[in-house]
């Protein structure tokens, strides 16, 4: 059993060993360590990992935001498998049914070692009465998101009058856009992707993305018109800290950001979907300024009833790229749902700080049975349904009277706090020796790994890196992030704990 259980072998005595720790002590104990790692083959990211500890407090930084690469165009062109074939797996659904949704859309990428994130706008078709609307609608969002795009068409099929309609919104965004005939699997074919030159968006880029054929000349010329750092998705270092307020629809996030500014800046309206969301705004809460960020002003058209979930996640993927920390809304006079988890779980992909906000509290207060219940229920699904965010700062709000308001900024303090907090080396070194001889690594297959130094190799959130012996059990891997966090208070941040396995040199 690898469990996380298997690791609790009663009360250690961590706390008080290291508030008696001798820090110059162990700072000398954990150069060792690190000396002793000569003894392994280690490769060019470890050597890079090891002179970065030199730099001390100010040598990490805040990674700023990837540069955004868009895909659009109209359904069954090819835009999913041209996303799993620039990711080099299998990521996005690939289906002839138009109408397929999914709950991510934004993605890491990688090519010649620059790295950038792919939006697919492919998740979601309406019938086809409203395929043109659709498209432009779904060009409009990647236009607002991308600093590149790449516009697929199918070249066997041409330009159809649909292409033509987000060919004049590409046209006016001035965004560098690539127009990629894809389905030409053969040389033979290439000449209908020549009748494409008409469409007046430059050379036409021949490419098969199921087979792969063009897909790599086709990224050397993005990489060339690609920003080093988004245009999009680029924050001020320094500044009013950046929280973005997500949630599902109808949850009070716009009464919560109309109590934040303190007047009516955002429509609020019963219908789901009504809400175009603040641009940059800066307002004060709690006597401080903070910058809520925006989810890049796309405007979730009602009637297009169907695509909403996935709009949804544009926006929530939108907003987390230039966020430090997310406010996620949640309605407590409703039950917890996957939603809600959904967009939580965002949050903790894209490693922001997380505070949660329980709004409509004022309910739950009431005296009759039916909010007693709720309160019962409610208590019932924290527990369980957000059991791997109990590290989450908790405000119960009433977005609407205010109420407990000023409980927001401390726990969005906090949680930065945390997301910025850096241990020194020498003291995890410590750390880790301690848990190690107080709760052993269990014995697998005759062999125990063995924890060679630990570092932290990054904040923005807190992720340490530990070279190891052999892969360690995913429940002591956690247990190892559990006890950092009750030691070390990460409230409210993500921890990302990973492991480089080494073996010994060969002499």
């Amino acid at each position: 059993m690898a469990a996380e259980e298997e690791y609790e072998g009663g009360p250690d005595h961590l706390a008080e060993k290291m508030d008696a720790l001798d820090e110059q002590l162990a700072e000398q104990r954990a150069a060792g360590m690190r000396a002793g790692l000569a003894d392994y083959d280690l490769d060019e990211d470890d050597a890079a990992l090891l002179a970065g500890l030199t730099e001390g407090e100010g040598g990490i930084e805040f990674l700023p935001a990837l540069p955004v690469v868009a895909i659009v165009g109209r359904p069954n062109v090819g835009k999913s498998a041209l996303v799993n074939r620039i990711l080099g797996r299998r990521e996005a659904v690939v289906e002839d049914t138009p109408g397929v949704t999914r709950d991510r859309v934004t993605y890491k990428a990688e090519w010649n070692d620059r790295r950038f994130s792919l939006v697919d706008t492919g998740g979601w078709e309406p019938d086809a009465k409203g395929i043109d609307r659709s498209v432009a609608v779904q060009a409009e969002v990647a236009i607002d998101l991308a600093d590149v795009v790449l516009f697929v068409v199918d070249a066997m099929v041409g330009a159809t009058s649909t292409d033509e309609h987000v060919v004049k919104l590409l046209r006016k965004s001035g965004k560098p856009v690539f127009l990629v005939a894809n389905k030409v699997d053969d040389a033979r074919q290439e000449s209908e992707a020549a009748g494409l030159w008409a469409l007046g968006l430059g050379q036409p880029h021949p490419t098969s993305a199921v087979h792969g054929r063009g897909v790599a000349d086709l990224l050397d010329a993005v990489l060339e018109k690609l920003p080093a750092i988004s245009a999009v998705a680029k924050y001020e270092v320094g500044g009013p800290r950046r929280v973005a307020i997500l949630g599902r629809p109808n949850v009070g996030k716009s009464s919560l950001l109309n109590k934040a500014a303190g007047e009516e800046r955002v429509v609020v309206n019963d219908l789901a979907g009504t809400t175009r969301d603040p641009v940059d705004e800066v307002v004060e809460i709690g006597g401080k300024l903070w910058r809520l960020v925006d989810t890049a002003g796309i405007r979730r058209r009602v009637h297009l009833q169907q695509g909403a979930d996935f709009y949804a996640s544009l926006r929530t993927s939108a907003a987390l790229e230039k966020a430090e920390v997310a406010v996620v809304v949640l309605d407590v006079s409703q039950p917890i749902s996957e939603q809600d988890i959904r967009i939580i779980d965002l949050v903790i992909e894209s490693g922001r700080a997380l505070v949660l906000a329980f709004n409509k509290w004022d309910r739950l207060n009431d005296l009759d049975m039916e909010n007693q219940d709720r309160r019962r229920y409610l208590e019932r699904e924290i527990e369980q349904d957000l059991a791997h965010v109990a590290w989450a700062p908790r405000v119960n709000i009433s977005a609407k009277t205010g109420r407990h308001f000023d409980k927001l900024v401390p726990a969005l303090e906090t949680a930065l706090e945390s997301w910025d907090r850096r241990i020194p080396t020498g003291k995890f070194n410590a750390f880790l020796t301690e848990l190690v001889a107080e709760n052993p690594h269990p014995v697998r297959g005759g062999k125990q790994p063995r924890i060679l130094f630990g570092t932290q190799a990054a904040t923005r959130p807190p992720t340490f890196v530990l070279f190891t012996t052999g892969f360690l059990d995913p429940g002591y891997r956690r247990f190892i992030q559990r006890r950092l966090r009750e030691l070390y208070s990460f409230e409210g941040t993500p921890i990302v704990v990973n492991m480089r396995v080494r073996e010994k040199r060969q002499r």
